[in-house]
């Protein structure tokens, strides 16, 4: 019973250590940039010719599938080996897994290129991050889009990872980063992806629904704001998508702003609706603020996944 508690617990701290250090480093071979190759051959293969949907649907259930018998034969024979080995290998899977740094430093360069350089080359380094078209955007939507992209990205980035890990190791945490990345390079409305994309994006809202309101929850409990809850289920569901709008929505109330808006995803104009009411100008300290909210964030679902795992082993 402990040496299972340990198997989880052990990677776990460790991997939220390197994650809280490093971050992703841009100069290794990261995973999800293999399954970003991997779905890429699939789309050019398939995403052609006639039952676009089938094919599509067969790609979205296929490579979770494939993705979670690799990874659970991986950590099966490592089991079989001692716990040392297992624990080190788990703990890259978790590094790999989390992605918190990165989204608080892709937000700083965002920021620090506009102020230092200007406009357009703000506008060009939003775009790495986001899907929306960045071409006209002023200063204010470039603030505005960060603070978007880190409260939907808490979610889907931070605690649906650890939210699966808990729940089955490495094997879930690695199907879940695989199925996040399929909505995100193919889960869209245009005329591209409309069909092949749909069972990706339709698998994605499925397995973010419990983690995007744990999020807010656990950023409500974070920020010790009264009154937040009400706000954050009275807006979370306007969003367009069934989930990102609570994280969204949670962040919107913490920093008293307003998000939502129309924007153009791939030639598509989406308009989205305004979460919150106040359409202030906002600035680095509520970026600062909001790195304070991800960093709490993903250590208290660190922390609830230890005390919860304790409870049940001793």
């Amino acid at each position: 019973m402990q040496n299972s508690f340990y198997e989880v617990i052990i990677p776990l701290v460790a991997g939220y250590g390197l994650d809280w250090v490093l971050g992703d480093p841009r100069k290794l071979p990261h995973l999800v940039v293999l399954f970003g190759n991997t779905i890429a051959f699939a789309e050019k293969t398939l995403n052609k010719g006639k039952c676009r949907k089938g094919k599509g649907a067969l790609v979205a259930l296929g490579l979770p599938l494939l993705t979670a018998g690799i990874f659970g034969g991986i950590m099966g024979g490592l089991k079989n080996g001692g716990i040392g080995w297992y624990c080190f290998a788990a703990t890259i899977f978790v590094f790999y897994g989390l992605a918190n740094r990165s989204l608080i430093r892709e937000g700083r360069e965002v920021i620090d290129t506009l102020e230092k350089q200007g406009l357009e080359a703000g506008r060009r380094r939003l775009s790495w991050i986001v899907g929306r078209d960045t071409s006209a955007l002023s200063p204010k939507q470039i603030y505005t889009a960060v603070l978007e992209t880190m409260a939907e990205n808490l979610s889907d980035g931070v605690v649906a990872p650890l939210f699966y890990y808990a729940l089955g190791g490495v094997p879930a945490m690695m199907t879940y980063k695989m199925i996040n990345t399929l909505d995100s390079m193919i889960g869209y409305r245009d005329e591209r992806y409309r069909d092949f994309g749909c069972w990706a994006a339709r698998l994605d809202d499925v397995v973010n629904y419990m983690p995007a309101r744990l999020t807010a929850l656990l950023m409500i409990l974070i920020s010790h704001r009264r009154g937040l809850l009400r706000f954050v289920f009275r807006n979370g569901s306007k969003h367009a998508s069934p989930n990102a709008g609570y994280p969204e929505a949670a962040m919107a109330g913490i920093l008293n702003c307003r998000f939502g808006g129309a924007h153009l995803y791939h030639g598509l104009l989406i308009r989205k609706p305004y979460i919150g009411e106040n359409n202030r100008n906002l600035c680095r300290r509520d970026y600062a603020r909001a790195v304070r909210i991800n960093e709490g964030v993903t250590f208290l679902t660190v922390c609830l996944i230890v005390m919860s795992y304790y409870l049940i082993y001793f």
